[in-house]
């Protein structure tokens, strides 16, 4: 048995139906958290099926060998007082990647997914909620009304689901809903799997930097045109993939497209490359996310207005379409 690895990557168009953020001016806002409330725990250990939970913490998933998960990383209250006292305004909470919650068969996925928009909905301050919705058959009036909820920020998306242009055809009407919502788009890799696991797209055994790249391309390639007003995020800087589009275009490639609506969140990498990609694409599509608890915040200590902009202004105009 062992325990949970950490994730190994570790002008903007007005939204009417934009989420209430508690402090737009002071707070620092962190895009990227995993955080499982009580009710869904115990939904997970009711399970007859992976993945679930036995032994209290020993989660099972298919794909994975079992791994112990620390209980205090998901106690709702001692995580409340922490996140308060590191001055956050807002931090958003999503199903982690590893459950591959979105792809179990129809009703399964929908069920559960509904007990954690219930759970997760109903935390409090400081957290806010990235939706999810099952993706071998859409639930579109569930993720519609889910997506008219007040602390639901937007929907959170496998990076294995914009594997090809294909897939982004096929997501048009979920990617559409959110669009006419006013409301972001997460991009999160999945775990690696040892083998390809039924109903699971295959991609999902390449790595999380190449699930990443392959996404960001595919967006780069058709997803503005398709859907202009909505903005995307991907986990962990799309992998790097705006840096290797702009080494290649120094050998004669494409350089990487400006677009306004595409926002990169920096958890699992140093100041280095931080840096390296507001040189690239500019410092207003960076945006802070920690991955907790699987990885800490830290500041990448790129200065005061640096920080500012990567922890407070671009995450509010990513989730509300307006200036932060």
């Amino acid at each position: 048995m062992r325990e949970s690895p950490p994730s190994e990557l570790s002008a903007p168009v007005a939204n009417p139906v934009a989420p209430r953020l508690l402090n737009p001016v002071a707070s620092r806002v962190d895009l990227h958290q995993h955080l499982m409330p009580p009710t869904f725990v115990e939904a997970l250990r009711a399970r007859q099926t992976l993945p679930r939970l036995v032994d209290d913490w020993t989660l099972l998933t298919e794909g994975e060998s079992p791994y112990s998960i620390n209980p205090s990383s998901h106690d709702v209250e001692n995580r409340r007082i922490r996140e308060l006292a590191e001055g956050k305004g807002d931090v958003l909470v999503s199903l982690p990647g590893n459950l591959r919650i979105e792809e179990l068969p129809h009703d399964d996925a929908r069920d559960l997914i509904a007990i954690w928009h219930r759970s997760a909905i109903a935390l409090g301050d400081p957290f806010r909620v990235w939706a999810a919705t099952p993706l071998l058959e859409f639930d579109l009036a569930g993720l519609e009304a889910v997506l008219a909820e007040p602390r639901v920020v937007g929907l959170q998306i496998p990076a294995t689901s914009l594997g090809s242009s294909s897939d982004l055809a096929r997501l048009e009407p979920v990617l559409r809903l959110v669009e006419a919502a006013g409301k972001p788009v997460l991009v999160h890799p999945r775990h690696v799997v040892a083998a390809p696991v039924q109903g699971v797209p295959a991609a999902s055994t390449a790595p999380r930097a190449e699930q990443l790249k392959t996404a960001w391309q595919v967006w780069s390639d058709g997803g503005h045109e398709q859907h202009p007003a909505l903005r995307i995020g991907f986990i962990a800087l799309a992998g790097l993939a705006p840096l290797a589009q702009a080494a290649a275009a120094t050998r004669g490639g494409r350089p990487p497209k400006a677009d306004p609506n595409v926002f990169y969140e920096t958890s699992a990498y140093d100041e280095r490359a931080i840096d390296a990609m507001a040189r690239i694409v500019g410092v207003t599509p960076l945006v802070h996310g920690s991955d907790r608890p699987f990885r800490q915040p830290r500041d990448p200590e790129l200065g005061r207005r640096f920080n500012h902009a990567v922890f407070s202004r671009n995450p509010r105009t990513f989730l509300t379409g307006q200036p932060g």
